[in-house]
């Protein structure tokens, strides 16, 4: 028993100290007001169309991300419950906390930051092997199925979402652009680095 509790406490702690940095990473980003993610978009977008409040049509559009991993057989953990009740809370822990910039380019410097922050945070939960958040564990899941780059996966999608969101109405902004072009790159080489390899699913510092 005590050395299934040790085995266990290297990876949640990678698991929470990723879903706070992601929560910091998307706080950063959002205090700069210069545009949101393209999740969101697609969540403003859904909420303009239908009059549901943002966190019912965010909802939705987890559940149904998540009815996806079935026919690519990805599954979820622990992870993937923990991040949905975590990522918000953290974020609004730091949003007292950021700075205020008066010039546009400092706050594009600061988005910049926290979408690489967001990258790291990603790339270090989702190598803790407890289960994905919804979008990042579709993504995987794709990555593994097709056998493409996940950087590739991961900005058609980001693409995809943002499109469908400004379509239905969800407002976009340059932090959105860049999230959508500069995410997938930036995430595949943060799992590089926390030995996390999307093709196959496996880390190969956790299980060894």
């Amino acid at each position: 028993m005590n050395q299934t509790v040790k085995s266990m406490v290297k990876p949640i702690g990678r698991l929470l100290l990723g879903l706070y940095l992601v929560g910091l990473g998307l706080a950063m980003m959002i205090h700069t007001q210069l545009g949101v993610p393209p999740w969101d978009v697609l969540t403003q977008g859904i909420q303009h169309q239908t009059g549901w409040s943002f966190a019912l049509a965010a909802s939705v559009v987890s559940a149904v991300v998540l009815l996806l991993w079935i026919p690519i057989r990805q599954k979820p953990g622990i992870g993937t419950l923990i991040n949905a009740f975590s990522i918000g809370p953290f974020a609004d822990l730091n949003r007292p906390l950021m700075p205020n910039f008066d010039s546009f380019w400092g706050n594009l410097l600061w988005l910049i930051l926290g979408l690489l922050v967001v990258a790291t945070g990603s790339g270090l939960y989702i190598s803790a092997h407890l289960g994905g958040g919804p979008r990042d564990g579709l993504m995987v899941g794709l990555t593994r199925v097709l056998g493409w780059p996940f950087w590739l996966v991961r900005t058609i999608g980001e693409a995809t979402v943002l499109v469908s969101g400004w379509i239905l109405g969800g407002t976009v902004g340059i932090g959105t652009a860049l999230f959508a072009v500069g995410i997938g790159y930036l995430l595949q080489h943060s799992m590089r680095i926390f030995g996390f390899d999307p093709r196959d699913g496996k880390n190969k510092e956790i299980s060894s």
